[in-house]
């Protein structure tokens, strides 16, 4: 049997998570991976535009680092996908609010569709903790 480093498991409590098989984050060693986060709100619909779509996937990106013990100032990577190239500006401007002072590697693709047809924007990020 090998040896696996210690994973702390964190849950959004997103029906997805147990059906799916996957956790909101996970802490090994230093490193946080946080999923693919959608821009779901408590009672799983979702805000209209993209912009506030952005914000809502950080808030739920930022509750997933504090309880790993992470924060924005340590996210090194994120990936933020659209349904539309229209919205990159608005989901940007998001990024930029919130990571602009950390400026992390960053990636934006346009994918035909995700998960829920009202989402416009999903979005995963990574981080090492010091």
């Amino acid at each position: 049997m090998r040896d696996v480093a210690e994973r702390h498991r964190i849950s959004s409590g997103s029906p997805f998570e147990p059906t799916i098989g996957f956790s909101r984050a996970v802490r090994v060693g230093d490193r946080v991976l946080v999923s693919g986060t959608g821009p779901v709100l408590p009672g799983g619909l979702c805000p209209e535009g993209a912009g506030a779509q952005a914000q809502r996937c950080f808030e739920i990106i930022e509750a997933a680092l504090a309880e790993a013990g992470a924060s924005f100032d340590d996210v090194v990577r994120t990936r933020m996908y659209l349904t539309a190239a229209a919205d990159a500006d608005a989901v940007g401007a998001v990024h930029g609010e919130r990571l602009g002072h950390v400026r992390p590697a960053a990636t934006m693709v346009v994918v035909a569709a995700l998960l829920d047809p009202a989402w416009k924007v999903e979005v995963e990020a990574e981080a090492v903790i010091p």
